[in-house]
């Protein structure tokens, strides 16, 4: 019995415990034994006698921490750059900072959103999924927050964006091309602040995911 799905084909493989792999030739051959993470495996999971089909991403699609403005203070630039190369040991991670607006002292607070999230948009591409950080978003645990990642490696993407707003927040074209808002506490931080506190937890997560010893319950 084999397996087709695409350009390869699937011959059966080991059976550990309720899994069947199906092991592809060409992909394995291609990766050195799946030394690379650039396939996919296809599993059938049985299930009360049932077998469904379930595709499993081990190429995670790249990070990236989308935000307006240069960070000013020392101390905060230091601390996201520490955390920014502990996060680039687990996966791919891009800070990418849309320049201040200027000569915004007398410009309304709605134009200055509006012409941030022309700057946001231009910096995303379809296929994004997007994670607005903001403080009327959806709270999560640490643990919580894991799965959460968990779920998002596993879509069939490139890129996750996470943004961090300007001093007033997003466009309503930014709220609604966002997938998931997400808020790091009820509690109100500096625009600026947000980008230490988000790149530490993010690295904490991909601790918990890993199985690595940093986070404690």
């Amino acid at each position: 019995m084999a397996f087709e799905t695409g350009r390869h084909k699937f011959a059966p493989g080991r059976i550990a415990k309720n899994y069947l792999f199906f092991d592809c030739p060409k992909i394995n051959k291609a990766n050195k034994g799946f030394r690379k993470f650039i396939f996919i495996i296809t599993i059938f999971v049985r299930r009360r006698g049932i077998f469904k089909t379930t595709l499993i991403r081990t190429e995670q699609m790249k990070t990236v921490l989308l935000q307006i403005g240069k960070t000013s203070e020392k101390y905060i630039s230091e601390g996201v750059d520490e955390f920014s190369g502990r996060i680039r040991k687990y996966t791919g991670f891009e800070i990418i900072t849309i320049p201040d607006l200027k000569f915004t002292r007398n410009m309304p607070v709605a134009e200055q959103k509006l012409k941030e999230g022309e700057k946001i948009c231009k910096l995303l591409n379809p296929d994004d999924y997007v994670v607005l950080l903001d403080e009327k978003g959806k709270e999560f645990t640490t643990i919580e927050f894991s799965q959460q990642i968990r779920k998002i490696f596993m879509l069939v993407r490139k890129r996750v964006v996470f943004i961090i707003g300007g001093p007033y927040g997003f466009s309503a074209e930014i709220y609604n091309r966002a997938d998931l808002q997400l808020s790091m506490s009820r509690m109100t931080f500096s625009h600026q602040l947000v980008r230490l506190l988000f790149a530490e937890q993010l690295y904490r997560v991909l601790t918990v995911i890993k199985g690595d010893p940093y986070h404690h319950e």
